[in-house]
């Protein structure tokens, strides 16, 4: 069950808690429980996830993560892929990547979930917009669409599944059809 938006910590408080299953967002001061991913969600993350990393992790072009927490500008939210170029990934001392991501993904991936409010989800991509994120991807298993934001925030729909989508610069390997994305819910 969803929980309710509640005022009543600051980002710095909230931090401070134990993590909620499924995963709570901290957005202009309120606390917001994401929907528990169910079978489609699930299936198209994990396979996009496999699909980013195998084309991008090996040259150390960028890497891929599911349901990462990512605070910055006030916000704390979990994208359910965020994509960072490997030179902006956070690290340890010893080269370990960090397990507190300040900053923004450089492409941040939503999967809409039966029931979950689309302007929110919209609100989180735009919100990474504002702050240096190069591309946002919204993919609406139940119509098969895909919502591709730019920096601009100008937004594209695709739907013909030959359409190779966009990418940003920095992922230009990767070359993936609406077809593909989610001819995934049939494999």
């Amino acid at each position: 069950m969803v929980q309710v938006p509640t005022k009543s910590l600051t980002l710095v408080q909230f931090l401070d808690l134990p993590e909620t299953k499924p995963a709570s967002e901290y957005i202009n001061g309120d606390i917001i429980q994401k929907p528990m991913p169910q079978g489609e969600h699930s299936t198209i993350q994990g396979d996009l996830v496999s699909a980013l990393n195998g084309t991008l992790k090996p040259p150390k072009v960028g890497r891929a993560y599911p349901e990462l927490r990512c605070t910055f500008a006030g916000r704390s939210i979990i994208p359910d892929v965020s994509v960072f170029r490997w030179a902006r990934i956070p690290r340890q001392a010893d080269g370990r990547v960090a397990n507190a991501f300040h900053l923004p993904p450089d492409w941040t991936i939503e999967i809409l979930s039966p029931k979950q409010n689309q302007t929110k989800v919209i609100r989180n991509i735009l919100h990474c917009l504002d702050h240096g994120t190069e591309m946002g991807w919204l993919l609406d298993p139940e119509e098969s669409y895909l919502f591709v934001y730019g920096k601009g925030k100008s937004v594209q729909i695709f739907e013909e599944a030959s359409s190779v989508l966009p990418t940003p610069k920095f992922a230009q390997a990767v070359q993936l059809t609406v077809g593909e994305i989610f001819d995934w819910l049939k494999t």
